[in-house]
């Protein structure tokens, strides 16, 4: 089985919810994102890829509040193995970058590791782990076709293939489906804090909502909001530099300014002042 259509590939831009922490570093990266073809839809959030050549002696901390989601990737140079899966992450997920090296990854979406693979995202919950067949032989099986590619484009369109083909031997999930239409909305409403709740929207109970989220993200779906508005937070902090802390509290549903700073350092490790001065000076 063949799927059709030549991926898409755009750069990651520094302005955009990527939830990088330092985003003039993305150049330095060629990051780019590549359109997973419609096929695989309710598997595949998005595929990304970076690549690096650092300085003998450079090393650089990268963190970044990503979207829950659970995360394969394909990896080649000075990189923890040649495979690996990232779990939902709490605080932000780090990695020193040195030397060189690439990473093609796959995004899945809620329903997507019950698709590829047998095990529970609480097994991979704040952590990042090689992926072998003895944590899961399915999944491994999938991101080793995965990873015979010798450029991004070349690896999307394997992962197409694969994910289409694990598709016709295993369907999403209706929990899984369900989560997948929650982040949807939750990703679309974080400037939105009024309107139908989430149970009038998908017309179920809060408790099947709750359950769906859990079961396939490890968090129910109030976590996953306030993780989606962080993204925007780090971005907002960068992208509107002469608003101060507590309008864009009040922009994204805060109850006020410490209410922010408090999440964001929980997050980060740092506070938004400390974090916007440190990513001036990078970008200087």
């Amino acid at each position: 089985m063949t799927v059709a259509g030549d991926p898409r590939e755009d750069p990651i831009a520094s302005s955009e919810r990527s939830g990088v922490l330092y985003p003039d570093r993305l150049a330095r990266y060629a990051a780019g994102w590549i359109t997973p073809d419609p096929a695989v839809s309710a598997v595949v959030d998005q595929y990304w890829h970076v690549s690096w050549a650092l300085d003998e002696r450079e090393e650089l901390d990268q963190p970044i509040i990503d979207l829950p989601a659970v995360t394969l990737t394909v990896e080649e140079g000075d990189v923890p193995a040649p495979l690996v899966v990232t779990g939902v992450q709490g605080g932000a997920w780090r990695r020193t970058i040195r030397g060189t090296g690439r990473v093609f990854a796959v995004r899945l979406r809620p329903a997507g590791l019950g698709v590829l693979g047998d095990f529970s995202p609480a097994l991979v919950a704040d952590a990042t782990v090689p992926l072998t067949a003895e944590l899961d032989e399915r999944l491994h099986a999938r991101a080793r076709s995965i990873a015979g590619g010798t450029a991004p484009r070349e690896q999307a369109r394997a992962a197409d293939e694969a994910i289409t083909w694990a598709l016709t031997d295993r369907a999403p999930t209706a929990a899984g489906l369900l989560a997948n239409d929650v982040l949807d909305e939750l990703r679309e409403r974080v400037h939105h804090r009024t309107g139908a709740t989430l149970a009038e929207r998908f017309a179920c109970s809060e408790r099947t909502i709750q359950r769906a989220c859990v079961d396939t993200l490890g968090h129910g779906p109030k976590w996953l909001s306030r993780r989606i508005r962080l993204q925007e937070v780090a971005r907002a902090l960068l992208t509107r530099p002469g608003d101060d802390l507590a309008v864009i509290a009040g922009d994204l549903g805060y109850t006020d300014q410490s209410h922010l700073t408090r999440d964001f350092r929980a997050a980060t490790g740092i506070t938004p002042g400390a974090y916007r001065r440190a990513a001036g000076e990078l970008s200087a």
